[in-house]
């Protein structure tokens, strides 16, 4: 199955220290693309995977689920510390979960934090029949492209497959039970006019964690896909801050490697 535009996965070889990015749920690597190669051209290892059943069609999603998606993070992470001295983990979304859960069950293994807009629960009045109403709705309308920019377009799906919105809820409450494992340094950059994942969400998150190294950032000119919005910059120089001030000599001089690699699925 071809990929959408710009959902092939993204890799780059640089020193030793690396961060593993986590896109979200219907979205792709498109929308932390700009993020995965600006942490490039600072010399550090960039690691960008496409999560099972994203970025072809939506009806390839509907026969994964969170195990799925879990294990192709959990997998990156363990070939990135073979051969890295430091892993930061990071995501957009559901990707942000993923990256709290792999904090919580991997400890010492992992550096550093930095989640963008964080889901913590999928939200609306039919969440709580997820579990009948995936039999009867094969989909719903999509949630992509919340994006302030006009010009700018989320590739990613504009159905939501039911059986993997199931599946997501499950995660979701799953990685929230395991929050207060969460004990690493933590940049959280949440938009306030996020139509797509509400301020109670990130709220929640903030609370439950046991992380004493807390630094929140607001995005004050972006919807929920802030990486590809007009604070994507903003969000650029607090990871790379976070990143040098938690592993010192770790981020270089931007010129190197900027671009990465790609690879077709």
């Amino acid at each position: 199955m071809p990929l959408l535009t710009g959902a092939e996965p993204y890799h780059h070889q640089g020193g030793e220290t690396a961060v593993l990015l986590c896109h979200g749920f219907t979205g792709s690597p498109a929308s932390l693309r700009p993020w995965a190669a600006h942490l490039a051209g600072q010399g550090l290892t960039v690691s960008l995977p496409l999560l099972p059943g994203h970025g072809t069609r939506w009806e390839d999603l509907r026969v994964t689920g969170w195990q799925d998606w879990y294990a192709e993070v959990d997998r990156e992470l363990r070939l990135l510390r073979e051969r890295c001295e430091r892993v930061f983990v990071a995501g957009l979304s559901m990707g942000g979960a993923l990256a709290l859960r792999l904090a919580a069950r991997h400890g010492d293994a992992v550096s550093g934090v930095m989640v963008v807009n964080p889901a913590n629960r999928v939200h609306g009045l039919g969440a709580h029949a997820l579990p009948v109403l995936r039999h009867l709705v094969p989909a719903t309308r999509g949630i992509g492209s919340d994006i302030a920019k006009p010009v700018e377009r989320e590739p990613g799906y504009d159905r939501v497959p039911l059986h993997a919105a199931h599946s997501l809820r499950t995660f979701l409450r799953l990685v929230d039970r395991e929050l207060p494992q969460v004990t690493q340094p933590l940049l959280l950059l949440r938009s306030p006019q996020d139509h797509v994942v509400p301020p109670a969400d990130p709220a929640r998150i903030l609370a439950r964690i046991s992380s004493t190294d807390v630094t929140e950032v607001l995005l004050e000119q972006s919807y929920h896909v802030a990486t590809s919005d007009y604070d994507a910059a903003r969000i650029f120089e607090e990871s790379t801050a976070f990143i040098g001030r938690l592993a010192p000599g770790a981020v270089k001089e931007p010129g190197l490697g900027k671009e990465g690699t790609t690879a077709g699925g």
